[in-house]
């Protein structure tokens, strides 16, 4: 059965501390991506997790967007998960957020209704009349709650003093985050790629959310914590 959904966690440029060249750092994502495209199905959807490093021109981020233009993928949003912690520094704006970049390929599912955060809303404004009726933005909206957009602020980044914080894994993605990624691009029963396991925690949303996982690591370390 074929993919809908690949959520990709791969290194920042990183080979055992060392900063790769970039163009070896593309052809390797490559390979990986050539891989995920080969069990995807037509309609499918694909998220990246990627940094941008502020010391080295914004790659690998800005590079990988530049490369997906060759692939056969459209771009459908730079999403910001907007993290509480940052990197701070006096000379510079603090580092805040961590970047998730969306691509579709045919006409995959979108689940709106994931994308409501518990966030109420509070501006009034924006009126358009319907039907007849002169009405303000709230009362025209399907929910009380706002929607997440492109800058997630709702979601908490894992740190040390967190319940699902996994020693070691330092990358580690908030479950919230993923579980709402999978609930807008799949559906109960879909079967879900993610090629960078490192905590598991998309095999840990898609177990909760009823989908078929399917996630490797090159580490073995990484593997059997993914199992635990």
């Amino acid at each position: 059965v074929a993919a809908s959904l690949a959520i990709h966690d791969p290194p920042y440029n990183m080979a055992v501390f060392d900063i790769r060249d970039i163009g070896d750092y593309l052809e390797w994502c490559g390979r990986w991506l050539d891989a995920g495209d080969a069990v995807l199905g037509p309609d499918a959807s694909l998220y990246l997790w990627l940094g941008a490093d502020q010391k080295q021109g914004f790659q690998p981020l800005a590079d990988v967007i530049l490369a997906m233009r060759a692939r056969d993928w459209t771009s459908r949003s730079l999403i910001t998960l907007r993290n509480q912690r940052g990197y701070g520094t006096q000379k510079n704006w603090m580092a805040v957020r961590q970047e998730l970049l969306y691509y579709t390929r045919g006409n995959p599912n979108f689940f709106v209704e994931a994308e409501y955060t518990d966030i109420p809303k509070k501006v009034k404004g924006y009126y358009k009349d319907v039907g007849g009726e002169r009405l303000e933005n709230t009362a025209r909206g399907r929910a009380d709650t706002i929607r997440a957009g492109n800058v997630w602020t709702d979601i908490q980044q894992v740190f040390y003093r967190m319940e699902e914080n996994v020693e070691g894994c330092f990358a580690q993605k908030p479950l919230a985050a993923i579980e709402r990624i999978v609930r807008a691009s799949s559906a109960p029963g879909e079967t879900v790629i993610d090629f960078f396991a490192h905590s598991g925690t998309t095999l840990l949303a898609c177990e909760c959310l009823d989908r078929r996982c399917y996630t490797m690591d090159i580490e073995p370390v990484f593997c059997e914590i993914a199992i635990r």
